[in-house]
């Protein structure tokens, strides 16, 4: 990957988790229910195991999943800190606007 790749990948994963971060904290009135969302999320989308394996072959899909984790690129890991950095932001941005008066529904 190259580094062009990975900083327009980085500004995209910004805005989407920045949206559906800012959506969600509108429609379920939790701040930060993103940002606890989004490590389950990383490694569903990092991890090549199904959904059902974690529940019935958890130690197998565990280790999987920590050994995808650590097999990661620094420009892979970069990318994926700006998702975590857009779900933060859209959790300080709702709740700055709920100090400053705004209300979402």
């Amino acid at each position: 990957m190259h580094i062009i790749q990975a900083v327009i990948g980085a500004i995209l994963y910004l805005v989407i988790f920045f949206s559906i971060g800012f959506i969600l904290n509108m429609l379920l009135k939790k701040t930060w229910t993103l940002v606890f969302i989004y490590p389950i999320f990383v490694i569903l989308m990092i991890d090549n195991v199904k959904l059902s394996s974690y529940v019935t072959e958890t130690s197998t899909a565990l280790a999987s999943a920590y050994e995808r984790l650590l097999g990661l690129q620094f420009l892979d890991i970069f990318m994926l800190g700006f998702g975590l950095l857009g779900a933060i932001l859209a959790g300080v941005t709702i709740r700055f606007l709920r100090k400053s008066g705004y209300s979402m529904f």
